[in-house]
């Protein structure tokens, strides 16, 4: 079972394939401010709904200094056929075998319609410049998730 991170944890380093098949780890970001977020599958309601609400907010993130990386268990050709569909516009970073969602603790038990299943829990993390988990945010809602993110990062 994968634990919660907190607040003022290391985050994680990874090294993942975007859409194009190119390695992108958070090490690349280094002095600058990340949100990684987990969405169970791309091209599905909710998670089209969750991407497009960062694509539509992304000038304002980038321009508060936030970088934006969106991470499921999909394949490269299904993240880029996602991205062309929805005109995304940050990479997406495929985890086929849950490594890094597990070290996020973005997998395991949860809530699915009033039964336990099993998957990917949609999580939300903003990691600081030094590398440090600022805000962990656990069992998000697709809808109206970046309004809530950019209040609780105090942007609006």
């Amino acid at each position: 079972m994968s634990t919660k991170l907190e607040k003022g944890a290391a985050a994680p380093t990874f090294t993942l394939d975007d859409e194009n098949g190119s390695p992108v780890s958070l090490a690349d970001y280094s002095g600058q401010k990340v949100i990684v977020y987990f969405y169970p599958a791309a091209s599905t309601p909710g998670c089209t709904t969750e991407a497009c609400d960062f694509r539509d907010n992304i000038n304002s993130l980038k321009s508060s200094g936030y970088q934006v990386l969106g991470v499921s268990k999909d394949e490269p050709a299904a993240l880029q056929a996602f991205k062309d569909e929805q005109g995304l516009n940050f990479p997406l970073l495929s985890d086929p075998d849950l490594t890094v969602h597990e070290a996020y603790g973005a997998y395991g038990e949860k809530n699915s319609y009033g039964r336990m299943v099993t998957g990917t829990i949609r999580s939300t993390f903003v990691v600081d410049e030094q590398g440090a988990v600022e805000l962990p945010l656990y069992n998000v809602k697709a809808t109206g998730h970046v309004a809530s993110l950019r209040k609780k990062l105090g942007l609006d």
